[in-house]
């Protein structure tokens, strides 16, 4: 399924918030921001990255 134009994470498609905690997973840190589409408002922010 397509994520462009999601801008909060209750849009996303189920396999790709199931994608997105895998790589948080793996690469053992939270997601930031996450682009969902080349346009540059397509943007969701997970949590403040200067926070923490």
């Amino acid at each position: 399924d397509s994520t462009q134009g999601a801008r909060s994470w209750k849009d996303l498609p189920g396999a790709a918030v199931k994608y997105v905690r895998r790589i948080e997973e793996l690469v053992g840190a939270p997601v930031a921001l996450l682009s969902t589409s080349p346009q540059r408002d397509d943007i969701i922010m997970m949590r403040d990255p200067f926070l923490d």
